[in-house]
């Protein structure tokens, strides 16, 4: 009997023992900065006061709604770091300018597609350090998550083609290797960098 291809396979990776005090304290850090780092791109100003703004937003998010522990294992990587911010910043340009023409042109009614993208760290931080990356770029909309398999479920506006379906998949793992390169572990960036084509998952894009 074949399993169906939509069950999700069984978590393979250890159990992580507790995390330590000095642990629960970087994570914390890390996840107000996240949370700051995106407030302000939300405003879409760097100003102290969405800095500040941004800060007790973050504050009160994780008073009220704690998020469960995510482990840091890498660390970050200066000038990974920096590649990403460009890179980052262009893409949020060129979609930005895409979208905006798709919406002045008359007549033409645009096709999207629902596409799943197995990343190759299977990790809470990776999952949604891309989610909010994707997600934050115009173009494209983060549908489900699946911790399990580490699938991303993504809406895509303007894809026509299979080549086009391609083309953003692979588009989504070069994200996934700059941001593992950025604040990634020596075994994240081996994983990433030795499974450079990994296949397909087994629920393919589909046209919306």
């Amino acid at each position: 009997m074949r399993p169906d291809p939509m069950t999700s396979a069984e978590p393979t990776e250890p159990l992580r023992p507790p995390l330590t005090r000095a642990a629960r304290r970087r994570n914390r850090v890390i996840a107000v900065t996240a949370l700051v780092a995106v407030w302000v791109l939300l405003w879409g100003t760097l100003s102290w006061a969405n800095v500040i703004s941004g800060l007790v937003v973050a504050a009160v998010l994780l008073a009220v709604f704690p998020l469960p522990p995510v482990t840091f294992a890498g660390r970050i990587h200066p000038l990974p770091m920096l590649r990403f911010w460009l890179r980052f910043l262009r893409d949020l340009v060129v979609a930005s300018a895409q979208v905006a023409w798709l919406a002045l042109r008359v007549g033409h009614t645009p096709q999207s597609a629902i596409i799943a993208v197995r990343l190759r760290v299977n990790t809470d931080l990776n999952l949604t350090l891309n989610a909010e990356a994707l997600s934050l770029v115009p173009g494209s909309l983060i549908l489900e998550a699946d911790r399990r398999t580490g699938t991303l479920y993504i809406h895509v506006l303007n894809v026509a083609s299979r080549d086009e379906v391609e083309r953003f998949r692979q588009g989504v793992l070069e994200l996934e290797t700059r941001i593992v390169e950025a604040i990634g572990s020596p075994d994240e960036l081996r994983r990433v960098r030795d499974n450079a084509q990994p296949p397909p998952p087994d629920m393919e894009g589909a046209s919306a």
